[in-house]
């Protein structure tokens, strides 16, 4: 995750901070004195990157961001969400309601595919805390340059019993308040005209930078087309938007995708790894990632070769 701070040029000197980067970091150390010391998982969290976000957040007032920071380290240490693991959400899982995908968009954002007409569960708490544990997980899949993630909402089949003020009201809070800065784009595919009036009701509990990364978008609009084309490479993506994935969700190979991440978890935070840097876990998950696309790239390359390679053969017995 990037922080924007100077990097060593190839002699080994340092690039000066321009001016709004240098009024950034005095910014980050106010909080960090304001905050005081952290320890353990709290000193890890607390990054410059992180501390900016929450400063962004609160449009760059100090005593705002320090509250609203404070309110986080709270919150992780009594939630711990950092301990959320596979077997404790799986029974929440198992629809594929919420899925992070083998592909990244164009600009190596993590993304998590939601599909409310798989909702499985009317507890308030077990759809929170799977939430969450996808939210920790996507961001450990961040890439060094990256900080935000893409939300893809599938509305096929969806309904109004599939969602609930309340819940919505909770997801926004934690969202907000505890991963501020870490939603990139939401993209409601297909909503229906019934949700219509559902989102007019719980777009108060949005804030104003949020709603604003919420977009429209259906499968008959160019624009939509086009905005798609423009943020992914359409060949990986689900068919359900527009994309030439037609696999279907499989729980099993999700689910081990999922505890192997688990297992990199506390030796990620043991050694304090939730810096600015790559992260082992994103290596061996871009990586498999990475080799999936690459993998498929590959038979669709070949695939064209045979059908060109039978034109030819085609065309010279003609």
């Amino acid at each position: 995750m990037s922080t924007g701070l100077n990097k060593s040029n190839l002699d080994g000197s340092e690039n000066s901070l321009p001016q709004e980067l240098q009024q950034e970091m005095v910014y980050i150390n106010e909080v960090r004195k304001l905050i005081g010391p952290q320890s353990g998982k709290l000193a890890v969290y607390c990054t410059d990157a992180s501390i900016a976000r929450y400063l962004r957040a609160r449009n760059w007032h100090v005593k705002k961001a320090v509250k609203m920071l404070n309110a986080t380290l709270k919150w992780r240490t009594d939630y711990k969400p950092d301990e959320i693991r596979w077997d404790d959400i799986a029974m929440e899982a198992e629809t594929g309601k919420i899925y992070r995908s083998n592909y990244k968009d164009k600009y190596g954002r993590p993304v998590l595919v939601m599909r409310p007409s798989c909702q499985n569960s009317k507890s308030i708490k077990g759809q929170i805390k799977y939430l969450v544990y996808c939210m920790e997980n996507a961001i450990l899949n961040l890439p060094v340059d990256q900080e935000q993630m893409v939300w893809l909402i599938d509305f096929h089949g969806f309904n109004l019993s599939h969602i609930s003020i309340k819940v919505t009201r909770e997801t926004a809070h934690v969202l907000q308040e505890h991963y501020p800065e870490r939603l990139g784009i939401a993209i409601l595919y297909n909503p229906p005209k019934i949700f219509e009036p559902f989102y007019m009701l719980a777009r108060p509990f949005l804030e104003a930078k949020t709603a604003n990364k919420v977009k429209f978008a259906y499968s008959d609009d160019v624009n939509t087309t086009k905005m798609m084309s423009e943020l992914f490479d359409m060949e990986f993506v689900e068919s359900a938007f527009g994309g030439k994935d037609i696999a279907d969700f499989d729980i099993a190979k999700y689910a081990e995708r999922m505890r192997e991440d688990d297992k990199k978890t506390p030796q990620i935070w043991k050694n304090g790894y939730i810096t600015e840097s790559p992260l082992p876990l994103e290596k061996s998950n871009s990586d498999s990632d990475s080799d999936e696309q690459a993998k498929r790239a590959e038979e669709k390359e070949e695939q064209d070769d045979d059908a060109t390679s039978s034109v030819e053969s085609l065309s010279v017995k003609n």
